[in-house]
């Protein structure tokens, strides 16, 4: 498309709704309206160029309403993210689709199908982030480089149908031009104007900085998204949760192996009545059982992997350091914290049974089945030996009547064991749940008798790693600095110009017109010019009073 050359000369680029130079409206305006003067009347690509393909696009995402609704978009489903818990932080044994499902019915399912059980990692919310970010970098480019263009061009002498369009303008008919001149030069010089002069005529200028306030949020919004998907990059944000019971070594989850922690063991303490202070009372009565929390800890052993990984191969470990880990004060170690969140106390590790004629009582031995990690078959000697055919951690009957499991947390541990004795070769099929025992197939002659249960503390631990932190932080920082520069301070302009032995003047803000008039009234105040007219207002009363008078 091509330029368009204004009467003084200066080319502006297609689409100018007035000359960057002189502000001589390229284009028909009808009868006196105001000039539209947020882009200073700078041509936008979004707004002129639309032929190809890439200038779709770029309108698209330069368009405020779209960006918008990308905002409310990514809002709604942070919200609804937060209906059920993550999948992190369900049972880690727990499968997410059962757990979803059987928890929160069909909501949960739905939940799950959708992905929101892992929102925030979804590749369909980091995408839109991504084309926010996208829409703010489109807007920022399309007004802030017409803009920046116009302002950096504006001549001081413009065109008088530029300044009788302005919202606040006047003419005045002053008998000494020059003295008058001279006094309001040195007044706006005074106000921290920047006062520049061309051939008798006055541009006055500050606060243009706060113009740029609006595209500082964009910037500091912009790292701060990036901040937010480069925690979806491997290595740069972890946040796991790790249960780890006592007298157990487990792997630190996120460290590539590199880290191993061992519980050596869980400190649970309470506030007692009458031992403690007094204060407590009152909330020791109010429970009832009095377990209020005083401290939970972990005391732990941290280890390094010594020599490579070998898949399959036991590590080599070297202890690092031992550490009491407790409520706000994590164990930190190579940008890593591990803090204290939670516990499980008594939770079953394994149970007990001797196999047992039902008639005598005689025993013939004892099983002990490891609740996470079971045996299929417990050879007891003499030709007795007992078959786990099926095991239900967290046992419930499934809607067709079958028995099955919640999750694999050990909560309500069901047993199917096949019990062979000499007499018995073929063996019998007991089913054995807590307080519920089932035979099947008839009347047994051998049961498996509940024998006792060993039980063991859990801590809850979370694994944090952050290396985006420090670039939120930048975002927010810099989107704070454009928030105050854009609030605080605005742009204002005033053209002082002689015309045919008049005194023209007009002025703009870009807010705050009350401020602006108050500061024309103290400029003006015991001069021989007149205080211009706020054409809005003016064009506002109009309109009322020609309302009334049809109502009348």
């Amino acid at each position: 498309m091509e330029h368009v050359k204004c009467e003084c000369g200066h080319v502006n680029p297609h689409g100018t709704a007035f000359c960057e130079s002189c502000g001589k409206p390229l284009a028909d305006l009808g009868e006196k309206p105001l000039l539209d003067m947020r882009y200073e009347g700078s041509a936008r690509r979004s707004q002129t160029y639309k032929k190809t393909m890439i200038d779709q696009i770029w309108a698209f995402f330069s368009s405020v309403k779209v960006g918008v609704a990308l905002i409310v978009i990514t809002l709604i489903a942070s919200v609804i993210g937060t209906i059920f818990p993550q999948q992190m932080y369900i049972p880690p044994n727990a499968d997410p689709a059962e757990y979803y499902k059987q928890q929160y019915g069909w909501a949960g399912k739905l939940y799950y199908e959708l992905g929101f059980n892992n929102l925030y990692g979804s590749w369909w919310y980091i995408l839109l982030i991504a084309l926010i970010g996208v829409s703010l970098v489109i807007c920022s480019l399309d007004r802030v480089i017409p803009l920046y263009r116009a302002l950096k061009r504006q001549g001081v002498k413009r065109h008088p149908r530029f300044l009788e369009r302005q919202r606040l303008f006047g003419v005045s008919h002053v008998s000494d031009l020059d003295k008058t001149m001279a006094v309001l030069k040195e007044r706006l010089a005074k106000r921290r104007y920047h006062v520049r002069e061309e051939d008798g005529h006055l541009l006055a200028e500050k606060g243009r900085f706060s113009r740029w306030g609006p595209y500082v949020n964009h910037i500091g919004l912009i790292i701060f998204l990036i901040g937010a998907m480069l925690r979806s990059v491997p290595g740069m944000y972890i946040d796991r949760v790790m249960w780890i019971p006592e007298g157990e070594t487990k792997e630190i989850p996120g460290t590539n192996g590199r880290y191993f922690l061992k519980s050596e063991k869980f400190i649970f303490e309470t506030y007692e009545k009458g031992k403690d202070n007094e204060v407590f009372n009152a909330a020791i009565d109010r429970v009832g059982n009095g377990m209020i929390a005083k401290n939970y800890q972990t005391n732990v052993v941290l280890y390094k992997r010594v020599g490579p990984v070998i898949p399959g191969a036991k590590p080599k470990l070297e202890k690092v350091k031992e550490y009491p880990i407790r409520v706000n004060e994590p164990l930190k170690f190579d940008h890593y914290a591990l803090y204290q969140v939670d516990f499980r106390l008594n939770e079953p590790k394994a149970m007990s049974f001797q196999l047992a004629d039902k008639q005598s009582g005689k025993t013939f031995g004892t099983v002990t089945v490891d609740l996470y990690d079971p045996k299929e078959s417990y050879n007891l000697g003499h030709g007795y030996r007992v078959e786990l055919l099926s095991y239900f951690p967290d046992f419930e009957f499934d809607e067709d009547g079958n028995p099955s499991t919640k999750s694999r947390v050990p909560n309500n541990p069901a047993f199917v064991f096949k019990m062979y004795a000499p007499d018995r070769p073929k063996g019998e099929v007991s089913f054995v749940a807590i307080q519920q025992t089932i035979e099947p197939f008839g009347d047994n002659k051998y049961k498996m008798a509940f024998a006792g249960l060993q039980t063991r503390n859990v801590s809850g631990l979370t694994v944090r790693r952050d290396f985006t932190l420090w670039i939120l932080g930048v975002g927010g920082a810099i989107f704070m600095i454009g928030l105050i520069q854009g609030m605080y301070w605005n742009h204002r302009r005033i053209w002082v110009q002689r015309i045919n032995g008049e005194l023209w003047i007009a002025a703009h803000t870009n807010k705050n017109w009350f401020g602006l008039k108050n500061e024309l009234r103290r400029l003006l105040d015991g001069t021989s010019v007149m205080m211009p007219a706020d054409q809005l207002e003016n064009e506002k009363k109009a309109g009322q009073g020609g309302q009334a008078h049809g109502t009348a």
